[in-house]
């Protein structure tokens, strides 16, 4: 990818992951001229558990990655499993997504979609680190940049040049869950909304080509007490599974989770099962925190915005984050093109109106159940029930996938709604 460097552009991306890439795709395709700075140069692991949900499917067909997805490993549905139950769960149809995921390692897919929009005319700058704003009279006007001697797979970033300008009319911010950029320009996070804290390794498993992700609803700490978050395993289809541990902050005792200790014994829980050397992960844990429900903002300023894991776009009902990386940057997309194209700026302020319009009820309503579920008695009582129950089990998956049907109104559509009666009783949550 090229590492010339751009001084003037319509349009700067700072990050070039799931929504800094796709963003970068769509402006270019509407006739823009755009750059990305990415801090890492790819590939680049990301903790992740690399699982693409129909929502993400749809979006990278529609960037036109349809081919590229079919030599990754796809999968049906998920099997949740807890209490010594499981249940083999597929996709629900859908008139707008498909009905089957896949399954790409970070590393992989970030970079096919940064080379994809590159493709469509982007300039993507790896190992540059978008260090301050560039504010003048008051609007961000682009950003000093410094390159680094960054090499894949190294955390550490270190200089090697002096810093340069890149200026541009528009600015978005996709620098993902930490997003020190979107910091320097006032973002912060709504204290009280849910947060979670996610580590995953990988592991060879002879199973690494099952066609179901797996979702365990009854993580246990080493002591075996019940935590309210879930375990996954991810066959990737390279030999290898994905396997990792979320945890909620709604938990009350959150903070004193060990996530590593927490995923050395989920391993060790699903050895047998998935038929791993528990203590011989591949490679090193990797964790973070994830901000969710759209907990960050605000969302847009006069001449930037924020999309991604940049603005807390993560669905709290099962933390993930890329699907709404990809929407988020074809809405912010839609935006500044009609900022560029009218000459008009508050076109931007369209966005944060359209975020809330496509996101905002159902984000209301996960996190009230993130809630409900970081009691650990109610979250085993829960799921002791729930794992009885196909049906019951189908209308959870259609509802925390966000795979609502707009076109008719079945059961999991009915609880959703009454859902939303009791959010708008408590507008907080």
């Amino acid at each position: 990818m090229s590492q010339a460097r751009a001084q003037n552009t319509d349009v700067l991306i700072v990050g070039g992951g799931p929504a800094g890439a796709s963003a970068a795709y769509w402006l270019s395709q509407l006739g823009h001229n755009v750059v990305v700075v990415e801090k890492r140069t790819l590939p680049r692991e990301k903790t992740c558990g690399d699982g693409l949900t129909p929502r993400a499917v749809k979006q990278l067909h529609d960037m036109g990655l349809e081919h590229d997805l079919r030599k990754f490993h796809r999968y049906n549905g998920l099997r949740a499993t807890a209490h010594g139950r499981s249940l083999e769960l597929q996709w629900p149809p859908h008139p707008t997504f498909p009905q089957h995921g896949y399954v790409v390692r970070r590393r992989e897919l970030d970079a096919m979609v940064a080379q994809h929009a590159e493709a469509s005319g982007a300039t993507v700058l790896q190992g540059c680190e978008a260090l301050t704003p560039i504010i003048e009279r008051g609007f961000v006007r682009g950003a000093m940049i410094r390159a680094t001697n960054n090499t894949p797979g190294d955390d550490t970033a270190e200089n090697d040049t002096e810093p340069f300008a890149i200026r541009a009319s528009y600015v978005i911010v996709a620098d993902g869950a930490n997003s020190r950029f979107g910091r320097s320009l006032g973002t912060f996070r709504t204290k009280g909304w849910p947060f979670g804290a996610a580590t995953r390794s990988y592991w060879e498993s002879p199973l690494h080509n099952d066609t179901w992700i797996e979702s365990a609803l009854d993580v246990k700490d080493r002591n075996g007490n019940a935590l309210p978050g879930y375990g996954w395993i991810f066959p990737v289809g390279d030999g290898t599974v994905n396997i990792g541990v979320g945890l909620l902050s709604t938990f009350r005792d959150f903070k004193s989770v060990n996530t590593t200790h927490l995923l050395d014994a989920f391993a060790h829980q699903v050895a047998d099962r998935w038929h791993i050397d528990p203590a011989s992960p591949t490679q090193r844990p990797a964790r973070g925190r994830i901000p969710m429900g759209g907990s960050i903002g605000p969302q847009a300023g006069p001449t930037y915005l924020v999309i991604g894991d940049a603005a807390g776009s993560v669905n709290p009902f099962n933390g993930d984050g890329i699907d709404y990386a990809y929407e988020t940057a074809r809405l912010a997309a839609q935006v500044t093109h009609e900022a560029l194209v009218s000459g008009d700026a508050a076109a931007l302020q369209q966005y944060p109106i359209l975020f809330n319009k496509e996101f905002g009820q159902y984000f209301a309503v996960a996190r009230l159940f993130t809630r409900i579920i970081g009691r650990p008695l109610v979250m085993r009582e829960l799921t002791r029930v729930g794992i009885q129950s196909r049906t019951l089990m189908e209308w959870m998956l259609r509802i925390m996938s966000n795979l609502l049907r707009p076109d008719e109104i079945g059961p999991a559509e009915a609880a959703y709604k009454a859902a939303v009666a009791i959010v708008r009783l408590a507008p907080n949550s």
